[in-house]
């Protein structure tokens, strides 16, 4: 009854697709043959979930209008239907899928001498002599006999699928060809990667870095992209294709990206566009992101669409810089464009539109050998475009040089005799200023001494209730915790009577009624939750104290480097206790890299003026959305911290004066009139300065540049 049935299924199979009817693809001795769309017709698995049977009966198979089947960005699955004739002496025939990226391979076919289905899979220990990432499939067939083959395609990415028939023979003999060629490819970007290595090594120029590491990465994606995964990476096949090759042509983007800039100097050369030259990075790292995620499908979209956006916008970008008069640009739109041509023609022939043959197969790879040769020209003629480039400023400076002398020894002349009337008047005033000086300096260190105390007087309460919170909560799990440890002993000890006593189940129900009293696994989850109470507690604690005894080094007069988006956050915490309930602290930070700098003395500058801050919003008479903005940026040279407050604001007479010592808005007692005069001192010892914005009853915004560059 089973062979009826799956008799009939055949007839009935082959009556419904005679409306899609199809040639043999007839393989004879030492011949190998492409599976186009005239041996095949396709049908679209949506959801995944056809079996064998399901397909087998499915009238919905079509012929397709791309010569090979090409899969697109999506999770749907392809079945292909093929009928295959062994016209050679051998028993077996080799299916192989090429460069196309393949997550699963499936092939069925009817046994009609075992009855029902047979299922193949790729097999990578099949006895060839090099094993390849590229699915292949040995097709039992007999000689002389015909078949028709089911073939389920998979792939996250938008690809064609070169599917070729091989005879034994042949496919040995196309397999020894494969592996010279790939020899060649592998040989190529080897020497020009250590050849260019050695360049940088030599010269020091961070451009020769980046093309080999574009050199490194190209050469990966292409013997990837050829089916050598396997050889370089002990993987699977799944990881592989979702996650390695992925990486790896990101990568190569990002490295060309890196090379370009480099190479045409975007940053000093476009000086306007070079944060839109940035915006090419961005696709790379969102696709990194979705191939860390698991989206593969979504990883491949991204690069394909990035590599063919910055491809023509690095032309643009090369084209502009040439015609602006930066001739090693040249080389780099020959190259550049040869290169973008290849990825164009490649990704149309992934889409389908572009006719499949060795060359277009391959044009990447033709494209990318006259690519490194030109850019490689275009690297040797940047060292002479800048060796040209010295020779004129050094012949300029010269002559500068030489003029300068000239007017130097004249001028000399003239100021060695006023030189010599002033030393003598000099001579006497120094002598009187020096006693002065002395003077000064020690009442300025005592005038900051005693500013400096009395911020540390007006923070002691505030420090003190913050550091009262902490320890109050630890001192609350204390006794908790000790009567949890006292029923854990009691436990423990009736544990021991038990294992001393064996004999006395009685002591035995004891222990069980006593351990279902207490609860072993919430004693267990409470001691966690106190320890970690207790532990948070001591950390707050250690906080606070690490943000004082920062604040505490303002003396040190040794640069050291120092996170100021941390520096802010922890005089925060000083604060905390000193700033009223109704006003609002906004921190909006930019990453900053460690500032080299006076730790202690920056420490002090953010006290003083946070505390200008609440002073001014305090003096207020009513309050309402009262607010301290804290924004700190990040600069090519610099530096910047903005702190703008919703306070009482500033007359323009008042904004004139307020750096001046002993100068103050406050009230008999409320303030000595130096913190802002120290600020100023500190930007100044830091060699910054600093910016103030303000109007009557429009708050204050104080804007502290420093430089990067200290010490």
């Amino acid at each position: 009854m089973k062979y009826l049935f799956i008799t009939a299924c055949l007839i009935w199979k082959s009556v419904v697709a005679f409306a899609y009817s199809t040639d043999t693809l007839v393989i004879n001795a030492n011949q190998s043959r492409l599976l186009i769309n005239q041996y095949f017709t396709e049908l679209e698995d949506s959801q995944g979930s056809l079996s064998i049977q399901q397909v087998f009966n499915n009238n919905k198979f079509q012929a397709t209008k791309h010569q090979l089947p090409v899969l697109q960005y999506s999770k749907t699955t392809t079945w292909l239907r093929f009928t295959l004739k062994n016209n050679s002496i051998d028993s077996s025939l080799v299916l192989n899928t090429g460069s196309a990226i393949i997550n699963n391979l499936d092939l069925y076919y009817s046994d009609q001498r075992l009855g029902g289905f047979r299922h193949k899979t790729p097999d990578f220990s099949s006895g060839y002599p090099i094993t390849q990432n590229a699915s292949l499939i040995s097709i039992p067939i007999a000689p002389g006999a015909s078949n028709t083959f089911y073939l389920r395609v998979k792939s996250n990415a938008s690809t064609i699928v070169p599917i070729k028939v091989y005879s034994t023979p042949a496919f040995l003999k196309y397999r020894n060809t494969e592996n010279m060629i790939i020899g060649v490819i592998a040989g190529v970007f080897v020497v020009m990667a250590l050849y260019n290595l050695l360049l940088f090594f030599i010269v020091g120029d961070y451009s020769y870095l980046y093309y080999v590491c574009y050199i490194v990465f190209f050469g990966l994606a292409q013997i990837l992209k050829r089916g050598y995964g396997s050889n370089l990476f002990n993987t699977d096949i799944t990881v592989l294709n979702n996650y390695v090759i992925p990486m790896i042509r990101a990568s190569v983007g990002l490295s060309i990206l890196l090379f370009i800039s480099e190479f045409l100097q975007v940053r000093q050369n476009l000086k306007q566009l070079h944060k839109y030259y940035l915006l090419l990075y961005i696709p790379y790292f969102f696709a990194l992101a979705a191939i860390l995620l698991g989206k593969p499908a979504i990883a491949y979209a991204l690069i394909t669409l990035s590599l063919s956006f910055s491809s023509v916008s690095l032309l643009f970008t090369g084209a502009y810089l040439y015609f602006k008069g930066f001739k090693p640009a040249k080389f780099f739109m020959l190259g550049w464009g040869l290169f973008l041509i290849g990825i164009l023609v490649s990704v149309a022939l992934n889409k389908g539109y572009v006719h499949y043959s060795y060359f277009t197969a391959d044009i990447v790879v033709f494209c990318s050998f006259f690519e490194l040769i030109l850019f490689s020209a275009a690297l040797a003629e940047k060292i002479n475009f800048y060796r040209q480039l010295k020779n004129e400023s050094q012949n300029f400076a010269l002559s500068v040089a030489q003029e300068n002398e000239r007017l130097i020894t004249q001028q000399n002349i003239i100021l060695e005799n006023k030189v010599r009337e002033r030393t003598n008047e000099l001579i006497n005033t120094n002598k009187d200023l020096s006693v002065s000086i002395d003077h000064l300096t020690a009442t300025q260190k005592q005038l900051v001494d005693n500013e400096k105390m009395a911020s540390l007087g007006q923070l002691t309460a505030g420090v003190a209730h913050e550091i009262n919170n902490p320890i109050n909560f630890v001192s609350s799990n204390i006794s908790p915790l000790r009567l949890d440890f006292n029923e854990l002993i009691n436990l423990l000890n009736k544990y021991n009577a038990v294992i001393n006593n064996p004999n006395q189940p009685d002591l035995l129900r004891e222990l069980e009624d006593y351990k279902k009293q207490i609860d072993p696994e919430f004693i267990k989850e409470e001691i966690n939750i106190l320890l970690n109470g207790i532990e948070e507690g001591a950390n707050r604690t250690a906080e606070i104290v690490n943000s004082l005894r920062t604040f505490s080094s303002t003396d040190e007069q040794i640069l050291k480097t120092e996170d100021i988006n941390k520096s802010i956050l922890n005089n925060l915490l000083i604060l905390r206790g000193t700033i009223p309930y109704y006003i609002e602290i906004k921190p909006i930070f930019d990453k900053l890299q460690p500032l080299n700098c006076y730790p202690g003395k920056i420490s002090q500058l953010i006290i003083n003026l946070i505390n200008n801050s609440i002073y001014a919003i305090t003096a207020k008479e009513t309050h309402s959305s009262e607010s301290i903005m804290i924004i700190t940026k990040d600069h090519p040279d610099y530096i910047s911290i903005e702190i703008t407050d919703t306070g009482t604001g500033m007359t323009e007479e008042t904004k004139q004066r307020i750096f001046e010592p002993f100068f103050t808005t406050k009230g008999i007692g409320e303030g000595t009139g130096l913190g802002l005069s120290i600020v100023f001192g500190i930007i100044e010892k830091h060699r910054g300065n600093i910016e103030v914005t303000s109007s009557v009853g429009n708050g204050a915004s104080f804007l502290v540049k420093l430089p990067k560059n200290l010490g």
